[in-house]
């Protein structure tokens, strides 16, 4: 399902995070599960993997994950402030040492001037660390395209924020 070296990184993160007994949670809107689809490739996954949101709605994003209202209002949902919101809600919601969160425009359509296909804005939370933000601006390269490049991405930040570094 996923390229076989994204599988293997994804495998040497949970090694890492299972040494230490830490436990992982994602938060995911524009990837509808995916990030989480990945980690859970890994046999074994489910000493790491402690659980995952697919949040799509704003409405999700609200009762799950406690996303404050205004924030989505001021902000919209594709935001700096609505992603590490993401994070910090499934870090708070779970029993996880880290989390990771993203939302986005993956496309074809949801795009404005100013949140244009392949916006995406991920949130990373730990345990007593300041909650990190990343934007990445893919561009229209299609909607799977701009997903998996998320996952990617998702994949590098739980990278450097886990045990043992990167």
């Amino acid at each position: 399902m996923f390229p076989p070296e994204l599988v293997d990184r994804a495998a040497t993160l949970l090694d890492r995070c299972k040494k230490e007994g830490w436990r992982i949670a994602t938060a995911e809107s524009c990837t509808g599960g995916l990030i989480a689809a990945l980690l859970t490739e890994i046999a074994g996954s489910s000493a790491v993997v402690e659980r995952g949101f697919v949040t799509y709605s704003n409405e999700a994003k609200i009762e799950l994950l406690d996303v404050p209202q205004m924030l989505i209002s001021r902000h919209g949902a594709v935001s700096a402030e609505v992603a590490r919101a993401m994070a910090e809600g499934a870090l708070r919601r779970s029993k996880a040492e880290l989390a990771v969160a993203v939302t986005g425009v993956a496309g074809p359509g949801g795009a404005t001037a100013t949140k244009p296909v392949g916006l995406v804005h991920f949130g990373l939370a730990a345990a007593e660390r300041p909650t990190l933000h990343l934007e990445r601006r893919y561009g229209d390269l299609g909607r799977s395209a701009v997903r998996l490049r998320s996952v990617e991405d998702a994949l590098a930040l739980l990278e450097s924020a886990a045990p043992g570094g990167r």
